[in-house]
């Protein structure tokens, strides 16, 4: 229960940019209108697109808004305000067999452009599932870019956990393969496979991890198969064109969204999961290995649209033991992908 608390009071501090943003605009809303027309829902659509949920998703949110208030027959602002936090809430869950392959002798695919975390992703995951008990074999894959092997031996290495690397340059398939046979002579529970994200074009991409995905269902078929693409929350509605275009090449099963502490666009992580229909599993708030959470929607929602009594201490923000996000060094964001 205390580790529960001590995240939410972190994802407070991580979302603050984004609920100044959402909450305090509502806030104004609910309370400087004296009743609901249509003037009320266009300054609610409006928050809802500042704070990146997208127009789409919000005018889908809008919309369902309103046939609630009609068939509630609700004539005060403020009224609407629990109802709007219940819809959004709803469209937010996450299955119960979410997290199944966590029990499961299993292969996560990690993929991403550069920049957004995966390496940070794949050792924060790595650590979590060894202290859950599970074996876990990191394989690393992303041989493209440079340095990229070195900064997952470095997590890995803070993990506890092994990794199968070859030379950079070297075909990911291979290493794949190799990992593969690791998992099963060493009784791995759990393979997790780094993978490129920049590659020539859109077709090199998805041949590559159609390469990569034939080579486990070939190798290793009795391991689930699940994979995560990783999302950088500052990047805003860039991530949904990233993920809408990952989503043709892979089948995706869950999205990580990092960065949350560095943003106003905490709402990204709403529109992604309503337009794609992949449920967000997992949220990064800092750079510290146990900064990588499980989502809750509830404590997202109430974190994002519940304005909390006293935002004067959340400008400061709290000091972690930090590794080097992977490809910062580089100075960019990198889509990494042509069309």
């Amino acid at each position: 229960m205390e580790e529960k608390k001590g995240f939410f009071s972190r994802l407070l501090r991580g979302l603050t940019k984004t609920r100044k943003s959402i909450a305090r605009g509502l806030s104004s809303i609910f309370s400087g209108f004296s009743h609901i027309d249509d003037d009320f829902y266009e300054e609610l659509e409006e928050v809802l697109i500042m704070g990146d949920l997208g127009v789409d998703t919000t005018m889908t949110i809008i919309d369902r808004l309103k046939d609630e208030v009609d068939e509630r027959g609700i004539k005060e602002p403020e009224d609407c305000r629990q109802l709007l936090i219940d819809i959004i809430r709803e469209q937010m869950a996450v299955r119960e067999t979410a997290y199944d392959y966590e029990n499961r002798k299993s292969v996560v695919l990690v993929i991403g452009v550069n920049g957004v975390g995966k390496t940070t992703t794949i050792g924060k995951l790595a650590a979590q599932l060894k202290n859950k008990g599970r074996k876990v074999i990191v394989a690393a894959a992303d041989t493209f870019r440079a340095a990229a092997i070195e900064q997952l031996t470095e997590w890995t290495h803070r993990a506890g956990v092994d990794l199968i690397a070859q030379q950079e340059g070297s075909d990911p398939a291979a290493v794949v393969f190799d990992a593969c046979q690791a998992a099963k002579s060493r009784k791995a529970d759990v393979l997790i496979c780094d993978t490129a994200g920049r590659l020539h074009n859109k077709k090199n991409l998805m041949n590559e991890l159609a390469k990569i995905r034939r080579v486990i269902e070939r190798e290793f078929p009795e391991a689930y198969l699940e994979t995560l693409i990783v999302l950088d929350g500052t990047t805003g509605q860039n991530a949904l064109v990233q993920a809408r275009v990952f989503k043709e090449a892979a089948d995706i099963s869950g999205i990580v969204i990092t960065k949350l502490d560095g943003t106003a666009k905490g709402g990204i992580a709403i529109a992604i999961q309503a337009e794609l229909g992949i449920p967000v599993k997992y949220i990064g708030i800092g750079e510290g290995i146990d900064d990588l959470q499980k989502f809750d929607p509830d404590a997202f929602v109430s974190a994002l649209f519940e304005k909390p009594e006293d935002d004067n201490q959340d400008d400061e923000k709290p000091e972690d033991d930090k590794i080097e996000e992977e490809e910062s060094e580089e100075g960019e964001h990198d889509d990494g992908i042509d069309s």
